[in-house]
């Protein structure tokens, strides 16, 4: 995993990454040295599951280029087979309220604080750290997609474990009145959206991105 990226978002810094549908480890590789911050394996409408976010990514370790997977939706499971193939972030689709979100952050952390079950594939402690020290490296990404989202975003990004929320454009457009992909006439809508988002994580001190 990359800290350095962990690090960054979390103080806030622009990062770049790139967004891979493909169930190519290959292809993860080479787009690890192109330079991005971080590359998401999607897991929701992607081509790919837990076979191919282990072998996707596993050519990252050690690249200074994060994985992270997006999850098919908000379950525990999902979750938990993200991490235990070695995503050092989580984005979440389809958040729609602080309960939820509550639940997420459950999900990706060890108990006392969290309830996810311990027998990761790939990140076995080898190196005497504490579980909650593993915690703390997890990135923790929710979507603001859906009307729902949107109206509790304030909610939604004061939750504590939350790092950063993001926007899903063509959900969030739909969700505020489009017809379709890039409707001018939801334009005014969605930018307002995008307003609101943005100040609900600068109020919350997390990253916002889209």
């Amino acid at each position: 995993m990359s800290e350095a990226t962990v690090h960054k978002l979390r103080d806030r810094e622009r990062t770049v990454g790139y967004w891979s549908v493909l169930d190519s480890a290959l292809a993860a590789e080479k787009l690890a040295g192109v330079g991005y911050d971080f590359i998401v394996l999607d897991g929701q409408h992607g081509a790919t599951d837990f076979r191919g976010w282990l072998a996707g990514l596993g050519p990252l370790r050690g690249t200074g280029t994060a994985g992270f997977v997006r999850v098919p939706a908000a379950r525990a499971e999902y979750i938990g087979q993200a991490l235990d193939a070695g995503a050092s972030g989580i984005i979440v689709p389809m958040v729609d309220t602080a309960a939820e979100a509550t639940e997420i952050v459950r999900a990706s952390m060890y108990p006392p604080r969290g309830n996810r079950s311990f027998g990761p594939m790939r990140t076995q402690p080898s190196d005497g750290r504490e579980l909650s020290q593993r915690d703390g490296q997890i990135l923790r990404i929710v979507m603001i997609e859906t009307v729902q989202g949107l109206a509790g975003v304030e909610e939604l990004s004061a939750v504590s474990g939350v790092d950063a929320v993001f926007v899903g454009p063509v959900d969030l457009s739909l969700a505020v009145g489009a017809r379709f992909p890039g409707d001018p006439d939801a334009a005014a809508a969605f930018e307002a959206a995008l307003v609101r988002i943005r100040a609900a994580a600068d109020a919350a001190g997390i990253a916002s991105g889209i």
